[in-house]
C-alpha cells in the first residue's frame, strides 16, 4: 500500500483496557509522521476518551454486548463502517475471532488488510515451566507498529512524541500545590498479577509517613469499599475509586508525580501522560513485551525465581505459592516510590 494524500486506514482493537491504552502511542506517532493520513478508531465506547485529543483520528464505538453482538452483529458493523469512511485499508491490533470474522466481510473491498503478530511461539518458551528462554520479546508498541509499517506506514518509535498532553484536574492541581501525588492502584484482574493487600497497605503506612506526601488510591466501583478502608486513620490517604468517569480519571492520572501499579491498566494509563511508574510484578514478566510506554526499566520491581514468568496474562494459576510476590517486601516497594519522588523535586 503507497502512501499518498488523504488515506484513510479503519483500526481495530476491542481488549482490554491495557492493550487498548497501548495502541495510543504508536497511532499518535502514526498521525505525527504521516500528515495525509486519517484513521478510524474502532474500538469500545468505554475507551473513546483515550483518542480525543489525536489530531485527524475519529472514534468509532462498536456495541459488542448490543447491536454488533455475534456474527450478525459484525456483519452490520462492517456495513456501517463501509457506508460512512471511504477506508484505504484495515490494520487488525486484535487478531483474535471477532476481528477475523469482521475482516471477512472487506474481503470483496479489494483493500489491503494488514494483522497483528502476536509472538504466541516465543511467549510459549518464555512462560513454560521447563527450559524456559528467558529474554526480552518484542514490545506490544512495535509489533502495533509492524501492522501499519505492512500497511506502507513504518513509524519510528520516539518516546517524547507517543506521550499525550491533557489537562490535569482541578482538584488535582490543587493538591500539587501543597503535595506530591502518588498514585496507587492496588487491584488487577488475577491473583498471580496482584501483590498482596496486606503488603499494599504497608506500603501505604510507610509511605504515609513521608513529609509532603499525598496518596490517592485508584480502583473500580466494586473496589471502592475497601480502599475507604484501607483509608482510615490517614489523612494523607484518600481513595478517588468510583468517584469519577473513566475521562476524569484520566484527567487526575495525569497529574501524578509517581504512580504504583500492577502488570495492568493504570501502569499504561499513567504512561501515556510521561507518569514514571514503580510497578509490581508477579507472574507476568516485562520480557513478554507489556511494559509502559516510556518507562525505566530499574523501575519494574520484581524478584527474579526459576518459575517466572508462568503466563503472559497472569491468568494461570501459580505453581510456587506466590512465591514472586510475596517475596517482594513492602520496604522495597516504598523505596523504590520515595527515590523516583526526589526525582522530580530536582
Amino acid at each position: 500500500m503507497k502512501s499518498a494524500a488523504q488515506q484513510h486506514l479503519l483500526v481495530f482493537r476491542f481488549s482490554s483496557l491495557g492493550d487498548v491504552a497501548m495502541t495510543v502511542p504508536v497511532i499518535r506517532l502514526l498521525m505525527d509522521q504521516y500528515p495525509q493520513l486519517h484513521v478510524t478508531m474502532v474500538s469500545t465506547e468505554f475507551v473513546r476518551p483515550l483518542f480525543t485529543n489525536i489530531p485527524r483520528v475519529q472514534f468509532y464505538a462498536a456495541d459488542l454486548k448490543g447491536k454488533h453482538k455475534g456474527v450478525p452483529g459484525l456483519f452490520k458493523l462492517s456495513r456501517e463502517l463501509s457506508k460512512q469512511f471511504p477506508f484505504d485499508g484495515i490494520a487488525d491490533l486484535h487478531n483474535v475471532l471477532r476481528t477475523k470474522i469482521l475482516k471477512t466481510f472487506f474481503l470483496f473491498s479489494g483493500k489491503p488488510v494488514a494483522t497483528i503478530d502476536k509472538g504466541r511461539a516465543e511467549k510459549k518458551e518464555l512462560t513454560r515451566q521447563q527450559n524456559k528462554k528467558l529474554r526480552p520479546l518484542k514490545s506490544n508498541f512495535q509489533r502495533y507498529a509492524d501492522v501499519f509499517s505492512k500497511l506502507g506506514f513504518p513509524i519510528e518509535l520516539k518516546k517524547e512524541g507517543g506521550v499525550s498532553k491533557i489537562s490535569i484536574h482541578p482538584a488535582v492541581k490543587e493538591l500539587k500545590s501543597q503535595y506530591q501525588l502518588v498514585g496507587i492502584a492496588p487491584f488487577a484482574l488475577h491473583r498471580e498479577k496482584t501483590y498482596p493487600a496486606e503488603k499494599m497497605q504497608e506500603v501505604i503506612r510507610l509511605l504515609s509517613k513521608e513529609n509532603n506526601v499525598k496518596i490517592c488510591l485508584f480502583g473500580g466501583k466494586n473496589e471502592a469499599a475497601v480502599l475507604e478502608d484501607w483509608c482510615a486513620g490517614m489523612p494523607n490517604v484518600m481513595s478517588v475509586a468510583g468517584k469519577m468517569s473513566f475521562e476524569e480519571e484520566l484527567h487526575w492520572i495525569a497529574g501524578l508525580d509517581v504512580m504504583v501499579s500492577m502488570d495492568s491498566a493504570n501502569m499504561h494509563l499513567a504512561s501515556l501522560f510521561g507518569v514514571p511508574v514503580v510497578s509490581i510484578w508477579g507472574g507476568t514478566h516485562p520480557y513478554l513485551g507489556f511494559y509502559g510506554w516510556g518507562q525505566d526499566p530499574a523501575n519494574a520491581v520484581q524478584i527474579e525465581l526459576d518459575c517466572r514468568p508462568s503466563s503472559v496474562f497472569g491468568n494461570k494459576n501459580c505453581h510456587n505459592d506466590l512465591a514472586c510476590m510475596k517475596g517482594i517486601s513492602p520496604l522495597l516497594v516504598t523505596e523504590r516510590i520515595i527515590s523516583q519522588l526526589k526525582k522530580r523535586t530536582v
